[in-house]
C-alpha cells in the first residue's frame, strides 16, 4: 500500500486533551497512530517498532525531546521525525533540525499545518526509499571483499544481501580459487552477527582423526597428545558464525555428529560428559557438486538437506567477463604499493591475452600471475612478454575457444560475445537436433506421441554435453538454475523406472 494513503506514527505529547486532537488530526491524514505522553514510554515503543513518523514533543515530564530525537537518529535513522513545541524559537528550531528533525511545528496549530508538513515528510520518505532503491540497483564493483560488477557477480552479491540476517543455513558451490572463503565472510559481515566471531575450518587440510577435536574440542586426557582442555570451532562460533569449508570432504561417521549439531545446537567434546549448547550460524562450501556426492555416498543426504538451504553457485573467473581486467587492474595498484614499483596499467596486447585466458585456478590464479610479473619487472607498462608462458602458449587461446565466456546466472549478458553467441548457437543446434530426432521418431509412429519430459531430457543433456560435463555452465546457457537441472534428473529416474 502507498505509503501516502496509509502510514503509521508514533505521537509523544504529555498533554492528554492535545494528544487526542492531534491524533484525530493524524488518523485523517491516513496514519495509524500509537500515543504516549512520557519519552520512556516512547523509547519502549520504538524498541518493539520502528514508525514511518514520529511527532514529537519537545518538553516531556520525564525527559527532554532533543535526547529521543538524538537516540532516535542513532539507533533508528529510518524513522522521520517532527519536532512540537509550546515554547518556540530560531534556536530551537535550527538545533533541531541540526540534530536531524524533518520539521519544526510551533504550538498551537491546526489540522491543515500538521497536514501540509506531515505530507511533505511522506514526500521525503518516498523520495529516499526510490533513490536507495536506484542505487541498489546499479552494478557494484566492490562488494564486501568482493571485485566485480559482472552480471554474475551482482546477483551473488544480491542474493547475500537477501540471506545475510537470515538463520538459514548457507551453502557456497564453487570451483577452488573463488573466493568462497571471501563469500561466508561476506555474508557475516553483512548480516546481524557481524559482531561475534567468524571461525573458518578447512575440513579437506585436517586429519579424519583430528577434525571431531578441531569441531567439537576435547578435554585433557581423551587421547595422546590432549595435555589440557580445549575449545573447538563450535564453542569459539558461539554468537556467531562457523564456515565448514570443503565439508564434502569430511568423513561420513562425524556427518552423523554434526547433523545432530545443526538440528540441536548440541555437542559433546571429545572425551567429555557432559553436553554443551550454542548458538552458531552455519555457512558450508565445496568445491565439488554436492549432490552428485550425494548420490555416490559419500555425503549423507540428510545433512545435505540440513546444510543445503540457500545455495550460493559463484561463477569461475573465465565466466565473469570484463572482471577479469577489473580484478587484474585492482590487485596491480595493491601489489605496486607492496613491492614499490609505478605500473599504470596494460597494454592492448596484454589486455586481450588475461581476457581470452581460461584461468583454471580462477582468481587465486590471477592474483599469484600478477604479484609475479610486478615482482619480476619494473616498468610502466605490462606488456605481453611479461606475461607467464602459459598465458600466452597457443594452447591456452585454443583452449578459451573451447571453453569462451559465460555468464554463470544469465545468459543474456552473452549476446555482445561473438565467440560465447557461437557457442550458444550450438547449444541451441544441439537441442533442437534432439528435438527433431524425436518429432521424426514420432511421425514414424503416429499414433505415438513423445512425452514432453523426454524432449526436455534430451535439450538439457545435450547442453551438458556442449558444457564437458559442466551443469552450472550448462544451466547457465540454458538460462534455469543448476538446482533446476538435478531435480529434473531425479524426476527423470523416477518416471523412467515407472
Amino acid at each position: 500500500m502507498d505509503i501516502a494513503s496509509s502510514f503509521t506514527t508514533l505521537l509523544v505529547e504529555d498533554s492528554m486533551s492535545l494528544g487526542a486532537l492531534y491524533t484525530e488530526y493524524l488518523r485523517t491524514e491516513g496514519a495509524r497512530v500509537t500515543h504516549v505522553n512520557h519519552g520512556s514510554d516512547a523509547l519502549n515503543e520504538l524498541k518493539r517498532w520502528q514508525p514511518d513518523l514520529l511527532v514529537l514533543d519537545i518538553q516531556l515530564p520525564d525527559m527532554s525531546g532533543m535526547d529521543i530525537l538524538e537516540i532516535v537518529q542513532s539507533e533508528y535513522p529510518d524513522v522521520t521525525v517532527i519536532m512540537i513545541t509550546a515554547h518556540g524559537s530560531i534556536d530551537i528550531a535550527v538545533d533541531a533540525m541540526r540534530s536531524g528533525a524533518f520539521d519544526f511545528l510551533i504550538k498551537p496549530f491546526d489540522a491543515k499545518r500538521l497536514s501540509i508538513t506531515v505530507r511533505n515528510a511522506l514526500k521525503q520518505r518516498q523520495l529516499v526509499n526510490l533513490v536507495a532503491k536506484y542505487e541498489s540497483s546499479l552494478p557494484k564493483p566492490h562488494y564486501m571483499g568482493f571485485i566485480g560488477e559482472s552480471l554474475a557477480m551482482q546477483t551473488v552479491y544480491k542474493t547475500i544481501d537477501c540471506v545475510a540476517s537470515s538463520k538459514a543455513s548457507a551453502f557456497i558451490i564453487g570451483e577452488s580459487g573463488t573466493g568462497k572463503e571471501v563469500c561466508a565472510h561476506a555474508i557475516h559481515n553483512a548480516g546481524n552477527r557481524s559482531d561475534g566471531p567468524f571461525v573458518a575450518l578447512n575440513c579437506a587440510s585436517i586429519p579424519k582423526d583430528l577434525i571431531e577435536s578441531e569441531i567439537f574440542g576435547h578435554t585433557k586426557g581423551a587421547f595422546t597428545g590432549a595435555i589440557a582442555n580445549r575449545d573447538g570451532a563450535a564453542t569459539r562460533a558461539h554468537k556467531g558464525t562457523l564456515f565448514l569449508d570443503e565439508i564434502c570432504e569430511m568423513d561420513l561417521e562425524l556427518q552423523s555428529k554434526l547433523l545432530r549439531f545443526i538440528q540441536t545446537g548440541v555437542f559433546q567434546r571429545v572425551g567429555a560428559t557432559k553436553e554443551e549448547k550454542v548458538d552458531v550460524r552455519f555457512v558450508s562450501a565445496t568445491n565439488r557438486m554436492p549432490w552428485d556426492e550425494v548420490k555416490a555416498g559419500r555425503f549423507r543426504e540428510d545433512l545435505f538437506y540440513r546444510l543445503h538451504v540457500i545455495p550460493i553457485e559463484l561463477p569461475p573467473l573465465r565466466m565473469r567477463g570484463k572482471d577479469i581486467l577489473l580484478l587484474a587492474s585492482s590487485l596491480l595498484k595493491e601489489y605496486n604499493k607492496e613491492e614499490g614499483k609505478t605500473f599504470k596499467g596494460f597494454s592492448p596486447e596484454a589486455k586481450q591475452c588475461l581476457k581470452s585466458y581460461p584461468w583454471p585456478g580462477n582468481v587465486r590464479q590471477l592474483q599469484n600471475v600478477i604479484r609475479q610479473i610486478v615482482v619480476l619487472n619494473d616498468s610502466e607498462t605490462i606488456e605481453i612478454d611479461m606475461l607467464p608462458i602459459q598465458l600466452t602458449s597457443t594452447s591456452a587461446i585454443k583452449s578459451e575457444v573451447a571453453k569462451p565466456q559465460a555468464a554463470v546466472v544469465k545468459s543474456q549478458s552473452l549476446r555482445g560475445d561473438s565467440d560465447a553467441s557461437s557457442f550458444l548457437d550450438g547449444i541451441e543446434r544441439a537441442a533442437f537436433s534432439g528435438s527433431e530426432q524425436y518429432a521424426k521418431s514420432a511421425n514414424e509412429k503416429s499414433d505415438d506421441i513423445v512425452p514432453l519430459w523426454k524432449t526436455e531430457k534430451q535439450t538439457i543433456e545435450n547442453a551438458i554435453a556442449r558444457c564437458d560435463g559442466n551443469v552450472p555452465k550448462a544451466a547457465a546457457l540454458l538460462d534455469i538454475s543448476a538446482s533446476t537441472i538435478y531435480r529434473k534428473r531425479q524426476s527423470w529416474d523416477e518416471l523412467e523406472k515407472a
